[in-house]
């Protein structure tokens, strides 16, 4: 047979086959198209609801490794920005009119209570005591040979008692001398050092004139600003520490809290009273004041461990019961190279250490205790 004769056979053929193929679907109601659709249909339905009645247990679960924490106690802290200052300072005035005769101290000098710092010219007020002390004399004579008078009847009860009054007038007298001689001599009211002398030999003083300004710096104050939502945690007797910008780092008790805030800032001051035995440390200096308060049962962790929720809310995510991941807002109390203490936890709680970004609250999951091994 002719090789073209065959090949137009069983083209003819295919071609038939094709058209009876056609005529089936048809027939069937169908498409092919529409078969293989609908066959897809069916497929992805059936899946669905294969996975539907699939058990909740056999759920592939995240995977996330936690780690048991227990809460300690904190003792909490507030810290307070201030300065050194002095105990008390006071400028020494002269108590009357004079010519400073001589000096006691320099500036910077150490004094005791009672030391001389200026002495002032006598002048002849030595010599008004002594007239005062005649008069006085003079005066205890007359009183007493007009109370003998008065008590054989020859004198009356008036002029005994202007004898009295005379004598009593020169008492004062001599003892307002004994005063202005004290007040000649200038002494220390207390234990301290001399800030800054003005007297000079020869200077000439009117009363109330400033002759030198004493300080007492032990104790030393360290003062400072707390705010209105700290000021209630704290109380006098309190025990603070302070840290001065020099270096050193001194330790003792609030002896003050002002019942009033600064009108601008709304802060109260307070002042922690701190030895100063050797007068080593300074008035002015800047300082840091650390004061504890009440403790608090608080957690350390790792600050890695810290995330957000979807609110914005620093907080901590855990495993609580049946596996569900809980998130706990957290306060930071406080912050250290080794990690970081908050508060807001429960007592005991198993925090996620691995995995808390990629899980979300509510969600199940398949937690695995953190071990040494594991983090290997």
């Amino acid at each position: 047979m002719n090789r073209s004769i065959i090949i137009a056979i069983i083209i003819a053929i295919a071609v038939v086959g094709w058209i009876a193929s056609g005529q089936m679907d048809n027939f069937n109601g169908t498409t092919g198209n529409e078969a293989a659709a609908a066959t897809e249909k069916d497929g992805v339905s059936a899946l669905a609801s294969s996975n539907a009645e699939e058990p909740k247990e056999k759920r592939k679960l995240t995977g996330v490794r936690i780690q048991t924490f227990t809460s300690q106690p904190r003792q909490q802290e507030v810290i307070v920005h201030g300065r050194t200052e002095a105990f008390r300072v006071v400028e020494l005035k002269a108590e009357i009119s004079g010519r400073v005769k001589k000096v006691h101290v320099n500036d910077g000098d150490r004094v005791k209570a009672g030391d001389p710092i200026v002495s002032f010219d006598v002048k002849d007020n030595q010599a008004k005591l002594q007239e005062a002390q005649a008069l006085v004399r003079q005066r205890e004579i007359e009183y007493k040979a007009a109370k003998a008078l008065n008590k054989k009847g020859f004198s009356s009860n008036t002029t005994l008692a202007s004898t009295k009054a005379l004598l009593d007038s020169a008492n004062a007298q001599a003892t307002g001398m004994r005063i202005r001689l004290d007040d000649l001599l200038v002494t220390a009211p207390f234990d301290g050092y001399i800030e800054h002398r003005t007297a000079e030999v020869g200077d000439f003083f009117k009363d109330g004139g400033e002759i030198t300004t004493i300080v007492d710096s032990n104790p030393l104050l360290v003062t400072g600003q707390i705010s209105e939502l700290q000021v209630n945690n704290i109380e006098v007797g309190g025990e603070g520490t302070a840290k001065l910008v020099t270096g050193e780092e001194v330790s003792g008790k609030i002896t003050f809290i002002s019942n009033m805030a600064e009108a601008a800032t709304r802060t109260f001051k307070i002042e922690l009273e701190v030895p100063n035995n050797e007068y080593k440390l300074r008035n002015g200096v800047t300082a840091e004041i650390n004061i504890k308060i009440k403790s608090v049962d608080a957690h350390f962790i790792s600050p890695a461990l810290l995330t957000l929720d979807d609110a914005g809310i620093l907080g901590l995510r855990a495993v609580g019961d049946d596996d569900i991941v809980v998130f706990y807002p957290v306060k930071i109390l406080a912050d250290t190279s080794e990690g970081v203490w908050v508060s807001g936890l429960p007592e005991t709680v198993n925090l996620i250490v691995v995995g808390q970004d990629f899980v979300r609250e509510g969600v199940q999951v398949k937690p695995d205790f953190y071990t040494a091994e594991a983090s290997q």
